[in-house]
Order: C-alpha cells, then sequence, then structure tokens
C-alpha cells in the first residue's frame, strides 16, 4: 500500500516519563503519523467518508495523549498506533514516531523519539478436532478468536471428516480453515492460540495423538519464518489434503511464498499424487 497520509509533530501535552516530576508536572511531546490508506476512491470522489480522517486521527491521538500516563513513549507509541487502527477501519497500516524535546538526560539534545510500525495481517488457521463434542470445540474457538478487539473473522471454511495423521489409532477428525485480520505478531498469536487449546483440555501428550482441539497458523501475510517456536509456513501444510481441501475453499488462489505455487495447484499435486497409488 503506497498512499498515504502524513501528519508532522502534532504538539500534545502529556504527563508520561520514568520520573515522578514528568508524571506530576508534564512535558510537550511531538507526534507525527503515517496513515497508510487506500486513497483513490475519496480522490476520484471528492468524499471524506471514502479516507481516513486526519482531523479526526489529530483528537484521536491527542485523547490518548492526555487521558494515560506512560513511564516509556515506547508504550504511547504502542497505545496510540493500536488505537487508531482499531478507530479507523479503513487504516490498513500506521506509523507513529513520538518525539520528547524535554527528555530529562542533563545533555543538550532536539529531541529523543520513538518510531513503530503497526498493521493488520491476515493469517490463515487450521482448525481441527476429534476428541468429544467436536463441533462444538471447533465453533467455541471461533467465536473466542472473533471476541478479541485486535483481530476479526473474515472467512470461515465449511468442514471436513478426515481420517487420523500420523499412524495412531483414533477417532475420526473434524477440519477446517478459517482467515483472519490481526494485529497480533506471529508468536503472540501463536500463544494466543495454544491458550485457546489449553482452555478447551488439549494434552500434548502422544505426537499425532487424539486431541480436543488443533489450531495451527498456516501462513501470515508472505511471511516466511523457522523459529523454534513457529514455523511459518506451515512445514507440513503443502502434503495434508485434510488443511488443503479447506483452505483451497476460502482462498484457493492464495500464493506459497515458498513453493510459489497457489493453493489450488498444490491441493491438485496431492489429489495426483493419491490417484497415482
Amino acid at each position: 500500500m503506497a498512499d498515504q497520509i502524513r501528519i508532522k509533530d502534532l504538539e500534545v501535552y502529556g504527563n508520561h516519563g520514568v520520573y515522578k516530576e514528568e508524571q506530576v508536572l508534564g512535558q510537550k511531546f511531538l507526534i507525527s503519523a503515517v496513515l497508510y490508506t487506500d486513497t483513490k476512491r475519496a480522490g476520484v470522489s471528492d468524499q471524506l467518508k471514502y479516507s481516513v480522517d486526519y482531523g479526526q486521527v489529530c483528537k484521536k491521538i491527542k485523547e490518548m495523549m492526555e487521558k494515560h500516563t506512560f513511564q516509556l513513549i515506547e508504550r504511547a507509541a504502542e497505545v496510540v498506533a493500536k488505537n487508531l487502527l482499531l478507530e479507523f477501519s479503513l487504516l490498513e497500516k500506521v506509523e507513529i514516531e513520538v518525539k520528547k524535546p524535554w527528555a530529562p538526560i542533563g545533555l543538550p539534545l532536539d529531541y529523543v523519539s520513538v518510531k513503530i510500525q503497526r498493521g493488520w495481517h491476515r493469517a490463515y488457521i487450521g482448525v481441527g478436532s476429534n476428541m468429544g463434542d467436536r463441533m462444538e470445540y471447533i465453533n467455541h474457538a471461533i467465536d473466542q478468536i472473533e471476541e478479541q478487539e485486535d483481530t476479526k473473522v473474515v472467512h470461515v471454511s465449511s468442514l471436513i471428516e478426515t481420517k487420523p495423521y500420523g499412524g495412531v489409532e483414533q477417532d475420526d477428525f473434524l477440519n477446517g480453515c478459517i482467515a483472519i485480520d490481526t494485529l497480533k505478531e506471529p508468536e503472540e498469536l501463536l500463544d494466543f492460540l495454544m491458550d485457546i487449546e489449553q482452555q478447551a483440555g488439549r494434552k500434548r501428550t502422544i505426537h499425532w495423538g487424539p486431541r480436543t482441539l488443533d489450531l495451527d497458523i498456516l501462513m501470515y501475510d508472505d511471511l516466511v519464518m523457522n523459529e523454534r517456536k513457529l514455523t511459518i509456513p506451515h512445514k507440513e501444510m503443502h502434503k495434508r489434503m485434510f488443511v488443503l481441501e479447506p483452505l483451497a475453499e476460502i482462498a484457493p488462489y492464495l500464493m506459497h511464498p515458498l513453493l510459489k505455487e497457489t493453493v489450488l495447484q498444490l491441493k491438485d499435486k496431492v489429489v495426483e499424487e493419491e490417484n497415482k497409488k
């Protein structure tokens, strides 16, 4: 997204700082914002409703900086960014810089600042269950995801019944996929999903074993990462029909960032391989 609306050095007064004097007496802060949004429709129609009202954005920034007291300008930047993304539906991403001209360090300087960039991310989650009321576990998990203020459920696939994967004898699974838009970073999203699994009684005792609820991050934008806790894209997704079939229903032309093939193409490959057996 190349279109931007820029706000430079909005002056606000706030009670932010590590020292008690800063929190009591207050001081001046300068806030700059880059708002990433598609301006084409507003530019063609000349109607404000199709753009982000920068006047209202300025008022929101002022409100956040005056309403709260933060020790760190890092925290101030996070709160401002998150509130703007939640408040203005046409915002896709924001860049926030918080400048502190009167930083009490005992040395001459123009200002100290923190600059961050935050935005919405599209993630695809595989869901599954093969214990108890499978449908209820999955539906409840989707409801819990939807209840998060920083996460929106965009698409939910049909659920399919599948044989267990991995050779452990157990009941059949219900499997599906959901697409979400989220402000959570990948590992933050993983921790959140694992907490939902734990609340559903998920026990990680047998590899490939039965489970009340399984929530896997399949893809996150076009991110490629391989950390100890998390690999994106999911390293087995291109081999599993129980992932590819529901994912192809909601995102058939989603491109795998490593394999450079769409979900539909990956699904067709698995079908072709199974037909050869």
